[in-house]
């Protein structure tokens, strides 16, 4: 599947060193630590010249090899892993991907929470596989009040999500997931205690202290900081600067990530 277009190059080589607004920059000593990531062997340190133009250099180069470097390029930038401590940059860079990527006739899909290349066809566009609630909400909220809560919020998040309120189905979502997590840092014990006082703690710390503790694993946490990128959009000056809109993919990533963590504290619930 190799044979990239040196237009998709010159793209490459502009998202791996992040020069664009939104985007994770890398300096010149984390290129090369990038391309060994991404699966590349024999790659030489940063020489010091222009960034931008040394990566492309070397994507150049491989794309003579036709091994499928280029491919783990691709595959490196939309892996969720890149961006543990930058989740919010994740997604222009997969935004901006996908549609280089559409115009080489593929398409980011995820299997098993990994990248996958896939081809593309505009006629019929693919979407994201979406985790599914495997569970019920009375296996990880032992309180039956709550738990009729969260229920009814996840209901009312299907009836926003059917109609088109995509922002009002993220709120909502993200309300629960934070209600969730408030009631796990309740009533479990906790190896690693809070830093602070409950009633002190956004999402961010309760995600964190949430997968610090063994309750939900490192993909969830990563997609539950990207939800909470989402949810603040519920501030229209936040929309205004953000310049995104929550739509029927941006509700669709919510709800996999909200599956997911609900999946993992089910798992991890004490028995």
């Amino acid at each position: 599947m190799e044979n990239f277009d040196d237009s998709t190059l010159d793209e490459l080589a502009a998202m791996i060193c992040g020069d664009e607004p939104g985007m994770k920059r890398r300096r010149g000593w984390e290129l090369a630590l990038f391309l060994r990531r991404a699966g590349w062997e024999d790659v030489p340190d940063h020489d010091g010249s222009p960034r931008q133009r040394w990566i492309l250099d070397l994507l150049h180069e491989r794309k003579e090899d036709d091994a499928g470097d280029i491919e783990r390029v691709v595959l490196r930038l939309a892996d969720r892993r890149e961006y543990q401590q930058q989740a919010s940059e994740y997604v222009p860079v997969l935004e901006r991907l996908q549609e280089v990527m559409a115009l080489e006739g593929r398409r980011i899909d995820y299997r098993n929470g990994q990248p996958v290349l896939v081809q593309y066809d505009p006629d019929e566009p693919p979407r994201l596989q979406r985790v599914e609630l495997k569970v019920a909400i009375t296996d990880i909220v032992s309180d039956s009040d709550l738990a009729r809560a969260v229920q009814l919020r996840l209901d009312e998040a299907h009836i926003c999500q059917e109609h088109g309120a995509y922002t009002s189905a993220v709120i909502m979502l993200g309300s629960l997931l934070e209600g969730v997590l408030v009631h796990a840092a309740e009533v479990r014990t906790a190896g690693v205690p809070l830093p602070k006082p409950l009633r002190a703690t956004g999402l961010q710390d309760l995600v964190q202290h949430a997968h610090t503790n063994g309750w939900i694993d490192q993909d969830a946490k990563m997609a539950s900081e990207l939800l909470r990128t989402y949810r603040n959009l519920v501030h229209p000056l936040a929309e205004k600067r953000a310049k995104h809109s929550a739509d029927f993919d941006t509700a669709d990533l919510c709800w996999s990530t909200v599956n997911a963590v609900l999946n993992d504290l089910a798992a991890s619930a004490p028995q």
